[in-house]
């Protein structure tokens, strides 16, 4: 009878560590499985990172006068900075149109300060960029004369 418990015990222990290992490897199998799901399918890879533009080519348009408030005139002048991806130099027409109706009627004491300006031209940037369907980089005020 005592040989009968020694075999029993002896069988326990190697079931045991069999079963063990079958458990851990199919956490490991599972959890490595959930894992590789995850960064497949809800992770986004590193190919798909959308690149700045670069800058290419500077066109200078003309000076025009805009007309400001209680007789007062805007002369200004800019230059539109293409991307290099651009296929050609942009045309100016559509930046014209966009800074008149960015200025026009404005006052003086209203286009005066700096941040004024600044806030001004950057509502002028992203009106252009959109017209151009961002083939333009940047806008740059080359004259800025108010009367």
């Amino acid at each position: 009878m005592a040989k009968e418990k020694e075999a029993e015990g002896a069988e326990a222990p190697k079931k045991s560590k069999k079963m063990l290992i079958i458990i851990v490897l199919a956490v490991v199998l599972l959890g490595g499985g959930g894992a590789g799901a995850y960064f497949m399918f809800f992770k986004s890879s590193g190919e798909e990172e959308v690149v700045a533009p670069e800058p290419g080519v500077v066109v200078a348009l003309e000076p025009i006068t805009i007309n400001l408030e209680d007789g007062h005139f805007l002369k200004v002048s800019i230059a539109l900075q293409a991307t290099i991806e651009a296929h050609e130099e942009p045309d100016g027409s559509k930046a014209l149109d966009i800074l008149i109706s960015q200025f026009s009627n404005r006052s003086v004491a209203e286009l005066s300060t700096n941040e004024a300006r600044d806030e001004m031209k950057k509502e002028l940037v992203e009106k252009i960029k959109k017209a151009y369907e961002e083939e333009v980089y940047d806008v740059y005020f080359t004259e800025f004369v108010m009367q």
